[in-house]
């Protein structure tokens, strides 16, 4: 039976290392943090969906079976009530509030944050017990809202870090087979932070969508399904830009495999090593950094990180920097840690 109220709180996520292997179907290490974004929703008799951002302070009014495009944040509100109508999800009028401390275009995937809490405050406002969605299919409806309302090919690996985050914890994330495993972080006396770069960006806008579409070509090319398939003598014979996106890709996904091993064995000082090399492979192979992110990412070595690099699709937002016990960070910095995942809240 339908609620008269529900709201929900979705986080953002940080992507410790991993970066641009998502869509590639290579490994990454997300995990969602504290800050985020909260949707209530209330619900009305006419068939139309009230949306207010409350932080903008800007409005949306349309009804149900409106399909009509729109921009910037009523994109995402009338993609999702069209994905949830299609995957049989029973709907009614509802008036949504929205708002949050998560900056946007910071790196720190507001979008993906908006998107999980629009579901779930709208499924817990009208749940009737007729339709399902589990966290993988609602990762996927997600990611359909910001292809094709929005413009931006994203991977899953926002939404799946946003819906299935846990305290003190990273999830080893598999995108050939979406097979998660939680890593536990115990950073002890050390901090992890986030500067913002103060560039910002949107993926349907940047250079997002050029960066899928090269390693596409790539994969085509090379004659595999996902390019995190290829070995390291097939890439050497691809032509540029492509034989650098591919050695992105394969050596970051190394990457990756160890710094979990880093993590298993409490070793900060080599998880800092492989901050530094996957900014640089960012920068130079996948060429998604700017000298605004450039200037941020030296502040933080400068600071005394023990390793920095940035994160999320590049082209701007924030860059994460690792800091031993006793160092101080930078002023201006946001200390972020491993937080619950995307839920319900309570009345």
């Amino acid at each position: 039976m339908a609620r008269e109220h529900a709201a929900a709180f979705a986080p953002g996520r940080v992507n410790l290392i991993g970066e641009h292997t998502d869509y590639n179907g290579g490994p990454a290490l997300p995990f969602s943090i504290s800050h985020g974004i909260t949707v209530r929703a209330r619900a009305s008799d006419d068939q139309r969906i009230a949306a207010k951002a409350r932080d903008l302070g800007e409005q949306d009014r349309f009804a149900l079976d409106d399909r009509s495009p729109a921009q910037g944040w009523r994109a995402f509100v009338r993609g999702v009530v069209a994905e949830l109508a299609a995957a049989g999800m029973p709907l009614g009028g509802a008036r949504l509030e929205i708002g949050g401390d998560l900056p946007r275009g910071a790196g720190l995937s507001s979008s993906a944050a908006l998107e999980v809490a629009l579901c779930l405050a709208l499924i817990a406002l009208h749940e009737s017990g007729e339709t399902s969605l589990d966290r993988l299919e609602l990762a996927r409806l997600c990611a359909r809202v910001e292809s094709d309302w929005v413009g931006a090919r994203t991977g899953l690996l926002d939404q799946l870090a946003s819906l299935c985050g846990e305290r003190d914890t990273v999830l080893l994330i598999d995108f050939a087979t979406l097979a998660i495993e939680p890593v536990p972080l115990r950073l002890g006396g050390w901090r992890l932070v986030v500067v913002d770069s103060g560039e910002r960006h949107a993926h349907a806008s940047s250079g997002y969508n050029e960066r899928r579409r090269e390693c596409e070509r790539a994969c085509a090319l090379l004659g595999v399904r996902l390019l995190a398939e290829a070995g390291d003598e097939d890439v050497a014979h691809l032509p540029e830009p492509q034989r650098s996106r591919a050695r992105h890709v394969i050596d970051e996904s190394r990457r990756v495999a160890e710094a979990v091993e880093a993590l298993r064995s409490d070793d900060l000082h080599t998880l800092g090593l492989l901050l530094d090399a996957s900014h640089a492979s960012l920068r130079d192979l996948y060429e998604v950094s700017t000298p605004a992110m450039e200037r941020t990412v030296q502040a933080l070595r400068g600071a005394g990180a023990a390793g920095a690099r940035m994160i999320g699709g590049g082209f701007g937002g924030s860059a994460l920097g690792l800091f031993a016990p006793g160092v101080e960070a930078p002023a201006g910095s946001l200390a972020v840690r491993p937080g619950p995942g995307a839920h319900v809240l309570a009345d």
